[in-house]
């Protein structure tokens, strides 16, 4: 597996991945495609045997960061792939000079919550019908 900073190419197969993950409220091409154009943002994916896997997003302003989308296909998931994005993010926003790090993942989402807890996030607060369709979220942080 190698991790590697987004590529414009690379936005066709992470918007299907995303379709394919958050089925509720996907980001699409032209919201992926418009993150280029942001300095702020730092896109990086998984690929094995040049198949992209999964990928994670991060904005970076100041001393705080905010991890966007995070996302693995189906056969790859519990095998590492996730943690190994997480860990690319958290050292794209160290290297930023981020001090904080912050993310929201529906309260649904335990297997996500998990993850994030293993990485060293710990809950902050929640944001209640948050989501379109009214579901919560929980906003956790880590700090650099």
């Amino acid at each position: 597996m190698e991790i590697r900073k987004w590529q414009y190419k690379d936005i066709l197969r992470i918007s299907e991945i995303e379709a394919e993950c958050f089925p509720q409220e996907p980001w699409n091409f032209q919201m992926l495609a418009s993150s280029f154009e942001t300095e702020s943002f730092h896109g990086i994916l998984a690929e094995d045997g040049g198949e992209i896997i999964g990928y994670g997003g991060v904005t970076v302003a100041a001393d705080s960061a905010d991890i966007a989308n995070v996302a693995v296909t189906e056969p790859f998931r519990n095998s590492g792939v996730g943690t190994a994005i997480i860990n690319g993010l958290l050292e794209v926003a160290a290297s930023c000079g981020a001090r904080k790090v912050f993310l929201e993942v529906r309260v649904s989402n335990s297997v996500a919550m998990e993850l994030y807890l293993r990485c060293g996030f710990k809950g902050a607060y929640a944001r209640t019908r948050y989501y379109s369709d009214g579901e919560d979220c929980l906003v956790m942080v880590k700090e650099l």
